[in-house]
C-alpha cells in the first residue's frame, strides 16, 4: 500500500503466525501476562514498548493469542489506558519536535511543509478517534503552521 505523503510503496513487513492459538512452547499463563502488562503500564511504558518488552524479556511472542485480548483492551480493563491513543500522541510529539526546530531555524521551508503534513495526519486521526469515541468531542489540536509561515 502506498504511503500518504510520499510516492513510495513500503516493502518491509513481518509475517504473523498462521495459527490463532498460542504457540505450544509458551508456558506463560494469561493471568501472568495481564499482571505484567499492568505492571509495565504503571512504570510508564507505552503499548508498543510493552509489547516489545514482553517479546524480548518475557518470551511472549503475541499477547492476543495468549490472553484473548489486545494490550490496549487489557489496559482499558485495568483502568490504565493512556489519555490519548499512542499513535496520536506520537504524531503530536513529532509536531512539537519540528516546531522546536523551526523556532531556531525559521527559514527551513522543507520542515515547514513537513510540519503541515504531520498536522494534517493529526487532524485526520483525531477526527477518526472522535467518531470512534476514543477522544472527547471537544478535543482540539491547535496548529502553529499559520504562525510560522
Amino acid at each position: 500500500m502506498a504511503r500518504i505523503h510520499s510516492h513510495r510503496h513500503g516493502k518491509s513487513h513481518q509475517t504473523r503466525p498462521s495459527s490463532k492459538g498460542p504457540p505450544s512452547w509458551v508456558k506463560t499463563t494469561p493471568e501472568e501476562v495481564r499482571t505484567t502488562i499492568l505492571k509495565l503500564a504503571k512504570e510508564g511504558m507505552t503499548q508498543s514498548r510493552i509489547g516489545v518488552t514482553l517479546r524480548d524479556d518475557y518470551g511472549v511472542p503475541l499477547v492476543k493469542p495468549i490472553v484473548g485480548e489486545s494490550i490496549g483492551r487489557v489496559l482499558a480493563d485495568g483502568k490504565a489506558s493512556p489519555k490519548l491513543p499512542q499513535d496520536l500522541q506520537d504524531l503530536i510529539d513529532r509536531a512539537q519536535r519540528v516546531q522546536r526546530h523551526l523556532k531556531e531555524h525559521g527559514s527551513d521551508r522543507k520542515n515547514v511543509h513537513s510540519l503541515e503534513l504531520v498536522e494534517a495526519k493529526i487532524y485526520r486521526l483525531a477526527k477518526y478517534y472522535k467518531g470512534a469515541g476514543l477522544l472527547p468531542k471537544d478535543f482540539k489540536y491547535t496548529a502553529v503552521v499559520a504562525q510560522l509561515a
